[in-house]
């Protein structure tokens, strides 16, 4: 992450109205590399920026699994990724992934809260409401113009509320119409949250919770409130639903309790160690009732001040608590390496990947660590493992393009370049650096398939911007 000193985590741009798909051949290579915007006819793509750090994401796969199982989806293939914005927002573009903006995870106050949000995302994937906003979408292009499908795709991706806004001097009767099939697709996916919660051993009061929160949020009072303008339901009466739920059917004593407890202090304890100012952090971490969770921040907070030693010993203290705890360990090899002590960086990551192997953040964490040691050859293997694994890190293409380019393989430091870009939504870099690697890497070869995947994609990413 981009902050001033010792950052763990990672930042890493995405294309908010993008769906990253492959080109349909099976030959082993990345699935999954090519930026195609299936709303570029519409609008240009808008960029998000996602906080990686594989110690949190890991604590949201422990939160949502039982949620995400209750709903039918695969703990395994749906992921939740935490979108560097402070505002309270969640939303899903397709099947595989939930993003949960960083400011709603720090804003709620209970694990049933942020179980709650990940239900509610699950729900649109379960009950297919993703698939349904994209032909509503063709409708609004057709009924009202460009005005109504640029409000329909701000509606998609989350920020109902804009959406009035957006539609202003478009057909207003196309605009309800869109409107009001969202409201029901919300209200259906808050149900069917609050079923998801309590066939997991959750308690749906947190629904209720959440939605209260919400309520703190809104700008307008509810007599100057059009509910008929709206994507999603009144909070008001978001509230009475859940709550006639919760009086329905009972709040529970989930069995896991601690644990979730636990998962959740974890992920927000990290979350704002490096979202919040050091010293705010050491004023606060003595109400953690984790002690390792305290000693994680307070290592984060020195190491964003320069003081290797507190950061050190606190981190040591907590291994000490966990000491095979894969991701404690990254991040100590994270502050080792960020302080240039290459040895001590070395032996945490690397005890790090004998823990938690198919992990691609710590893959990607030693393959960096071995790099930045001079071992570009040796930091290879983990590079790739972690990019096989993982698409998305955008830094750890970065590595290994440099690893690449320090062994003196320009055709593939050329084409992960290339890839790279592409998962920024830079299709013209990505043209000109795929176009270069098909000219340097062995005609045929699977990195050269790879190279032509990425020119074609950014080839016609540019006929349609022409459209």
């Amino acid at each position: 992450m981009c902050f001033s000193h010792g950052a763990a985590m990672r930042i890493d741009r995405l294309s908010r109205l993008a769906s990253i798909l492959g080109l349909g051949r099976s030959t082993g290579r990345l699935h999954a590399l090519t930026v195609v915007l299936y709303l570029v006819s519409t609008v240009p793509a808008a960029a998000i920026t996602l906080l990686r750090d594989a110690d949190i994401e890991h604590g949201l796969s422990q939160l949502s699994a039982p949620v995400l199982r209750a709903a039918g989806l695969n703990p395994n293939r749906v992921r939740i990724l935490v979108v560097n914005d402070s505002s309270l927002n969640a939303f899903v573009i397709d099947g595989q992934t939930i993003f949960v903006h960083y400011g709603l995870i720090l804003k709620v106050q209970s694990s049933d809260m942020l179980q709650a949000v990940i239900a509610h995302e699950a729900a649109h994937i379960a009950n297919g409401h993703i698939a349904r906003r994209m032909g509503n979408l063709r409708s609004a292009r057709t009924a009202a113009g460009l005005g109504t499908a640029l409000a329909v795709i701000a509606a998609a991706a989350g920020a109902g509320n804009a959406a009035g806004g957006i539609a202003i001097g478009t057909a207003t009767s196309a605009m309800r119409g869109f409107l009001s099939h969202t409201r029901a697709e919300e209200a259906a996916a808050d149900r069917s949250a609050a079923a998801y919660m309590r066939n997991a051993g959750l308690n749906p009061q947190g629904l209720v919770d959440l939605h209260k929160t919400f309520q703190g949020q809104v700008s307008l009072s509810l007599d100057r409130q059009d509910p008929y303008m709206q994507s999603h339901p009144l909070t008001r009466d978001r509230i009475r639903a859940a709550e006639a739920y919760v009086a329905a059917h009972g709040s529970g004593d989930p069995p896991n309790r601690t644990a979730n407890a636990y998962w959740f202090a974890r992920v927000r304890g990290k979350l704002s160690a490096f979202t919040r100012a050091p010293k705010w952090t050491l004023r606060r971490s003595a109400e953690d009732a984790f002690e390792d969770v305290r000693l994680m921040r307070e290592a984060v907070a020195y190491h964003r001040l320069n003081d290797l030693a507190r950061a050190r010993k606190a981190i040591d203290a907590v291994l000490a608590l966990r000491p095979g705890d894969a991701y404690y360990l990254d991040l100590k090899g994270q502050i080792m390496l960020e302080n240039r002590q290459m040895e001590a960086a070395l032996s945490a990551n690397r005890r790090a990947v004998e823990l938690a192997p198919r992990n691609a953040m710590i893959l990607g964490g030693y393959g960096r660590a071995l790099l930045a040691a001079g071992q570009p050859r040796a930091a290879l293997e983990p590079l790739e493992k972690s990019r096989a694994r993982d698409f998305r890190d955008s830094r750890v293409l970065r590595d290994l393009a440099l690893a690449y380019a320090r062994t003196g393989d320009n055709g593939m430091a050329t084409l992960v370049t290339a890839e790279r870009y592409a998962l920024q939504g830079r299709m013209r870099d990505a043209g000109q650096q795929a176009r270069r690697a098909v000219g340097l890497l062995p005609r045929g070869s699977v990195p050269w398939q790879r190279a032509q995947d990425v020119l074609i994609a950014a080839e016609q990413f540019e006929k349609r911007k022409k459209r």
